[in-house]
């Protein structure tokens, strides 16, 4: 028996570790790899990015293996979902491609190390805990999670001024958006009594929006406008994107523009659904901005790894016009884009990355004069990416874009629709400038024998483009599903 002083210790409840199974698969496996490399030093790296590979690999078929029903675990904070799982499918497709596509890019450049694969993976965990958060507390340990191992893999290349910079940058911007969505956190908890957006959700239902929980709700938006590269956050990704190597770069502006759009899209709809009017002013401004912003400002770029940037904060602003709708038909119009972006994007940069000659990286638009003549395989791949960005149907671009417009109409926001197609028009010129450099111009030497993984990652990204727009089922009914999971 227990004397009658002692005082039993609390029994606290074990969360189930089901629904997030996946996460802890890759995290297991990331500390096994960091054990290998450590053993086997440099030499371990197309080990340890196989092995990487393969965890991810073994995460995307337990997504896909997870029960259909909404689950949750750790008191709430997190949550599987089919909104979850849609988007960690996306994250864990994009990470794996990115990563395929940087093994002999590195390897050329001579810095194959083994820390990069297992710094995607810690990524790919902090990319999916922020998919799934169910509170802000999680939310903000994703985003954490994610962004210190993207500020590392920035700065990558250490010899090079431009990575440097590009890391440091990143680094610096990102603890400020970071600051000011902990700040917003911090005031949506003291005006609401509770982190869970669940919580959140009904306390401004049943108490109405205080001012304070507006204020907290406008910081937490530019913490993650900055995530999405929304304008007036977005100064980070022209350099970043240009000064770091291509496949990180192609990294950047495939898996986390996933995670990021997910956190923003879960945020919006589940913790704050009953002040729409409130939070869809913010959403409607940076999402007009982001349009103008990437069509005009690409106009004048000759490097195609900056043009690519203000592609992709176009291309947020176009997604966002889905968002902006706050219905069920506007969450499925993002989740539809998103797919269809990360397609082109991968596709757009596999590209990119075959545009090597006598062993030097080529980067800019005029190394792609007359390349149809001498790889008209790379050209065509390329032509249908750019084209399909610009959404020139029946290319798959036109869909997405098509779809977050019709939701924006139904919800009675037909001025932001065609404000939006309108200054779109002025994007479709340096896209096509792409198309006529490469058909057009007189050619130059060929490029240097292209790797497997890049011609696959093109085939990949030429088929889906092309062929869409008779069988987009599968993909309409995966985004409705997982749109109607949402609270």
């Amino acid at each position: 028996m227990l004397p009658e002083s002692a005082v039993p210790l609390p029994v606290f409840p074990v969360p189930a570790l089901g629904p997030a199974l996946p996460e802890i698969v890759l995290a297991a496996g990331a500390l096994v790899l960091v054990l290998v490399g450590a053993i086997r030093g440099e030499r371990s790296t197309a080990l340890v990015s196989a092995g990487a590979i393969g965890l991810m690999l073994v995460a995307l078929a337990l997504v896909f293996l997870a029960p259909a029903e909404t689950q949750t675990t750790f008191f709430g904070a997190f949550v599987s979902d089919a909104f979850a799982r849609f988007f960690k499918v996306l994250v864990l497709i994009g990470s794996i491609v990115a990563l395929m596509m940087s093994h002999d890019h590195f390897r050329r450049l001579g810095i194959d190390r083994f820390e990069y694969p297992i710094l995607i993976v810690l990524a790919t965990i902090g990319m999916m805990v922020m998919v799934s958060a169910g509170d802000l507390i999680a939310l903000y340990m994703g985003l954490e999670l994610q962004s210190l191992a993207a500020y590392v893999i920035a700065s990558i290349h250490r010899d090079d001024a431009r990575s440097t910079e590009a890391g440091l940058k990143y680094f610096v911007l990102g603890a400020l958006s970071s600051g000011l969505l902990l700040y917003g956190a911090s005031l949506v908890y003291g005006f609401t009594g509770t982190v869970s957006f669940e919580g959140i959700q009904l306390a401004l239902g049943t108490g109405g929006a205080s001012t304070g929980a507006i204020f907290g709700l406008v910081f937490v938006a530019a913490g993650v406008a900055f995530k999405i590269s929304a304008v007036p956050f977005h100064m980070w990704t022209p350099d970043v994107y240009e000064g770091a190597p291509t496949p990180v770069t192609a990294f950047f502006a495939s898996a986390p523009k996933m995670a990021a759009m997910a956190l923003a899209v879960r945020l919006f709809m589940d913790a704050f659904p009953t002040i729409v009017d409130e939070w869809r002013q913010i959403v409607i401004f940076i999402s007009l901005a982001s349009v103008i912003l990437g069509s005009f400002a690409a106009i004048g770029q000759t490097n195609l790894k900056r043009l690519m940037a203000y592609s992709s904060i176009g291309n947020v602003g176009f997604a966002l016009v889905g968002l902006a709708a706050g219905t069920e038909a506007g969450v499925q119009g993002v989740l539809i884009y998103m797919a269809i972006y990360l397609v082109l994007t991968l596709g757009g940069f596999a590209c990119i990355l075959g545009m090597r000659r006598g062993g030097v990286v080529l980067e800019d638009i005029s190394d792609l004069a007359g390349v149809y003549k001498n790889h008209p395989g790379l050209a065509f791949c390329l032509a249908a990416v750019v084209l399909s960005l610009a959404g020139i149907p029946p290319l798959a671009g036109f869909f997405a874009k098509l779809y977050v417009f019709l939701a924006a109409v139904e919800a009675g926001l037909a001025i932001l629709a065609v404000i939006a197609v309108v200054a779109s028009v002025p994007g479709a010129y340096y896209y096509l400038r792409i198309v006529k450099v490469m058909y057009f111009d007189e050619p130059v030497a060929p490029y240097d024998p292209m790797p497997a993984p890049l011609g696959g990652v093109m085939v990949v990204s030429s088929v889906f483009n092309l062929i869409f727009w008779l069988v987009p089922a599968p993909l309409f009914a995966a985004a409705l599903i997982a749109a109607q999971s949402l609270s």
